[in-house]
This record gives C-alpha cells, sequence and structure tokens, in this order.
C-alpha cells in the first residue's frame, strides 16, 4: 500500500501567503519562504504552492516568489497560478518546481495538458479543479473561482487523465476554509473515475477529518492551508494519528 501524503498549501497573493473562506474575504498569514522552510522542516510530503490572482490579473506567475521558496524546500514542490502555455510550464520548473499545476490554462486550451505530458512526462503535470455544486451537479469553476465554466467535474477529471495528467487535485470551493471536513462526496465521485493519485483539497479542521478522508474516499493526498498555516494542527501528529488509525504513511 502507498503512503498517503500530507501536503500543506501556499495561497500566495502579492507575494504573501493568504487564506480565505470559500475562495473568498483573503487575509495575510505570513511570508511564504519563511513557510515553506517549516513545512520542508517538519514532515510535510510535499509543498504545493499557487499564486491564486495570477490568471484572474492574466499576468504570469511571480518567478522571484518562487524561485526563493524553491531554494529552501527539500520535498517535492507543486506550482500553480498563471499556466498557459509550455513555456509557463518551462519557466516554472527552471524556477525550481517539480511538478507544475495548470486549471485555467487547461479550461482555455485542453490541449496544453496532453502537450505539457508529451513533453514533459506525465508525471510533471498536475490538473487542479475548482470545483463547486450548482443545482445539484459537481461544476467546475476557472480564474480562482470566479468564473462558472458548466463543465461537469467528474468528466472534466476522466478527461485530464486521459490526456495525460499524472495526478489531479481537487479543490472543493463548497468547504473551502471552512474546516467542517472534505467533501466526502464530491471526491468519491472523482475517484471512483480515475486511476492516476487525487490530492482532496478544501474542508480539512482537524486530524479526524483527515482519517475520515482516507478511510472513505481512494485519494492519495490530504492538503491543507490554515490548520497547518496557524498551528492548530501539526504535521508530525497528524501522521502519527493516521499511523495509528491504521492508515499507511511516512512518519
Amino acid at each position: 500500500m502507498l503512503a498517503k501524503r500530507i501536503i500543506p498549501c501556499l495561497d500566495v497573493k502579492d507575494g504573501r501567503v493568504v487564506k480565505g473562506k470559500n475562495f473568498t474575504g483573503l487575509k495575510d498569514v505570513d511570508d511564504p519562504v519563511r513557510l515553506a522552510s517549516f513545512y520542508s522542516d517538519c514532515g510535510a510530503d510535499e509543498l504545493v504552492f499557487y499564486d491564486i490572482t495570477a490568471s484572474a490579473e492574466g499576468r504570469r506567475l511571480f518567478a522571484d516568489v518562487l524561485k526563493s521558496v524553491a531554494e529552501n524546500v527539500f520535498i517535492p514542490l507543486t506550482v500553480g497560478g498563471g499556466i498557459n502555455s509550455l513555456d509557463d510550464f518551462d519557466r516554472v520548473l527552471k524556477c525550481g518546481a517539480d511538478k507544475v499545476s495548470v486549471n485555467s490554462g487547461a479550461i482555455a486550451n485542453p490541449a496544453l495538458i496532453y502537450r505539457a505530458a508529451e513533453k514533459y512526462g506525465d508525471q510533471c503535470v498536475v490538473l487542479s479543479m475548482d470545483v463547486k455544486r450548482v443545482d445539484g451537479r459537481f461544476v467546475v469553476f476557472s480564474h480562482g473561482g470566479r468564473v462558472e465554466t458548466n463543465i461537469d467535474a467528474v468528466e472534466w477529471a476522466r478527461f485530464g487523465q486521459d490526456n495525460g495528467a499524472g495526478e489531479l487535485v481537487v479543490n472543493s470551493i463548497d468547504t473551502d476554509g471552512v474546516k467542517g471536513g472534505f467533501d466526502i462526496e464530491m471526491l468519491k465521485a472523482i475517484c471512483d473515475v480515475v486511476t492516476i493519485p487525487v490530492v482532496a483539497s478544501g474542508g480539512a479542521g482537524g486530524i479526524p477529518h483527515f482519517i475520515q478522508l482516507f478511510k472513505n474516499v481512494n485519494a492519495d493526498a490530504g492538503l491543507g492551508a490554515s490548520i497547518f498555516h496557524y498551528g492548530e494542527t501539526k504535521i508530525d501528529q497528524l501522521k502519527l494519528a493516521l499511523r495509528n488509525a491504521g492508515i499507511e504513511v511516512r512518519l
């Protein structure tokens, strides 16, 4: 059995880590380089770095902040925000990313998934999905959760896998920052139709939520932000609790 991964997420805006609720009401948290170094040293399996306003603002990801983060972490680093072309993949990888997360860019140009996987390998291509319930459907949103696409999330996940994405990050807009637990129903719907790794994101409020996730959904990783940023849950304690619950993790 593959070990489940615990992944902190740095949502970066204007060079600072921020956090909100349901993708709104962003509040300043900390310096991304300091937080990245902390997570690298305290047992995180990987780290995700999102420049969360790059797509909405129509600009490239802030390379200088990313370079500083990459220089201070010794765990795999996934980077997203404003990824719209193979040139963007190339630039982010050269800044130190191990994997590149594409969201709005793939919605605008679905062929980007295949072309990036063909050039860099599917292990490098992460399809990030911001998903919200709309009239009983799981619908994909773009531009940092601002634009409804009417794309069915389950079908989009299947499309991503079939076209070369090596991993999915599934972000629930409904549970983001609420700390009431992961969106088990939505995650199960997506995990049931793909075989590539799925990273569950949105809703983590404590150790029981990660146990519930891994006991009920075939997710490969759980992603958290504010509960780690504010010290509400410590990664080493979380992993020990998961191990004690019979869930394989790297201690």
